[in-house]
């Protein structure tokens, strides 16, 4: 979805043809796949983080077309880090270039997110606001929830137009969770409530299989130990709201596909996979296109050439199924590869934070690709996704089934079992043993401490509500106030005072 749609393409729109051309990007990439020319080189790794804007009062900012213009005008184009729009108007995208992690690789990510989350900053300040990475944007209320709280790009206008078009109702929030919200928009705004940081692995094809299937495994891990996003609407709601609230603000399905069991647009999915192409074919089933966009490429001719096709339509459609652990097919220097893009956890609270989030992922997903026998002939794949959800309400005080030991609190398997595997998946990346040390040690330290950004959170609003007396919408404000202060200020969310 980081394309923007352009007049031109939004021209050759063309669902017959599109689908055609979907079929026929499948089968290029088949190809592709049985003639062994996807890259096998080291395992690159990259980073996008969503960012929310914030008024000098909490509440959010509209704003990201001043941000964006201030950083677009600094005159150096590198440091932008691929800066855009996201779906909210108070949503901007930060892309950070690939890079392998060994050696130091995440103390570099750490301090080129910090130098850029600085920047963005100050960027910010010149347009009189702040920034917050934060899971959920806690003092967006529903008065917000028009099409005119999304973002000017117009890619997203569109795509609001044809998911309420597929629909064909309002969307409906309803979530029940320590409070709870039944709320009905007439756009995907509340959509744009949810911001997250996505970690990207590039693996051989032949791999592919085995860390996709190792991601869904320990999906639950991540998001208890990293939940962010325990308000909504002015509502207590799940540790990781973010979860229910992207499953509901995309989805396509009318009332009779709902209770038929049709997919929902954010998915899980349903099965351990054999290979990269069950994923694409799995979109291809279960969900029609919402950016029929077709491009000029002939992908079988490109491939019969031998070059190296960029297969559009395959990656719109790809964009718009909201996988929590997404296949993607990119070109990179001129050389296609596959990778697992990871998209469980939420943005945020700092840099430091974010990498030991993304410490965690490569060293599970190394070291369980690897491992025999593998997790998916060791748990069940309902498992997996029940113990997702499990995360998602309860965030780092959930209980997770794990091979071996049943049903645990999730801080004790991270402690007891999961960090030292880590550790030797990130030693197999040739990740220093200081960095694994330093980032690992902050997870342990959340599942010590049992504190992590949806904990801070629901603890900071409290002190504000019982110990200033404050109204929840006020305490909301401070607290989102407080907690970007904080973030600027760099400590990991497990140290901030409340």
């Amino acid at each position: 979805m980081g394309d923007e749609v352009t007049g031109s393409a939004l021209k050759h729109w063309d669902h017959p043809a599109y689908s055609a051309r979907l079929q026929a990007g499948r089968a290029a990439l088949a190809q592709l796949l049985a003639d062994e020319r996807l890259d096998r080189g080291r395992p690159m790794t990259g980073l996008e983080l969503e960012l929310d804007l914030v008024e000098p009062d909490g509440d959010p900012a509209f704003a990201n077309d001043a941000v964006l213009e201030h950083l677009h005008t600094s005159g150096d184009e590198d440091a932008l880090y691929g800066a855009q729009h996201e779906l909210g108007a108070f949503n901007i995208e930060l892309n950070l270039p690939p890079r392998l992690l060994d050696g130091a690789g995440l103390s570099w990510y750490e301090s080129d997110l910090a130098a850029v989350l600085a920047e963005v900053r100050e960027a910010a300040g010149k347009a009189g606001v702040q920034i917050c990475p934060i899971g959920t944007m806690p003092t967006l209320a529903t008065d917000h929830m028009s099409v005119d709280a999304l973002s000017t790009a117009r890619r997203y206008r569109i795509l609001n137009e044809e998911i309420m078009s597929q629909r064909g109702e309002d969307l409906r929030i309803d979530i029940r969770g320590a409070e709870s919200v039944d709320f009905t928009s007439s756009s995907i705004a509340p959509e744009s409530a949810n911001t997250s940081v996505q970690f990207h692995l590039q693996v051989a094809p032949e791999d592919f299989a085995r860390h996709w299937n190792a991601a869904q495994a320990f999906a639950g891990v991540q998001v208890a130990t990293a939940a962010n996003s325990p308000y909504l609407f002015g509502r207590q709601l799940w540790a990781e709201t973010r979860v229910i609230l992207f499953e509901q603000g995309t989805d396509t399905r009318r009332a009779n596909q709902r209770a038929a069991g049709a997919k929902p647009r954010a998915w899980f999915g349903e099965r351990w996979i054999g290979g990269v192409l069950d994923l694409f074919d799995e979109n291809y089933r279960h969900f029609s296109p919402l950016l029929p966009l077709c491009d000029e490429e002939d992908p079988a001719a490109v491939v019969a050439g031998g070059g190296v096709p960029v297969l559009q339509e395959l990656r719109y459609h790809n964009g718009t199924v909201y996988r929590w652990n997404r296949p993607v097919y990119d070109v990179f220097r001129g050389r296609p590869h596959v990778r697992v893009e990871n998209r469980v956890v939420a943005a945020g609270p700092t840099a430091v934070d974010i990498c030991a989030n993304m410490a965690l992922f490569y060293g599970l997903v190394a070291h369980f690709a690897d491992a025999e026998p593998p997790l998916s002939e060791r748990m069940d794949f309902a498992q997996a996704a029940a113990n997702f959800r499990s995360a998602a309400r309860h965030g780092i005080n959930a209980d997770q089934w794990w091979p071996g030991l049943g049903l645990v609190p999730v801080r004790r398997l991270v402690l007891d079992e999961l960090l030292p595997k880590a550790a030797e998946g990130l030693s197999a990346l040739g990740v220093s043993a200081r960095d694994a040390d330093r980032y690992l040690g902050v997870i342990e330290s959340r599942c010590r401490r049992g504190v992590n950004g949806a904990t801070w959170q629901v603890a900071r609003v409290q002190v504000a509500e019982h110990r200033q007396r404050l109204e929840r919408r006020d305490a909301l404000r401070a607290m989102v106030l407080d907690y970007a202060a904080r973030s600027a200020d760099g400590r990991p969310v497990h140290e901030w005072e409340v």
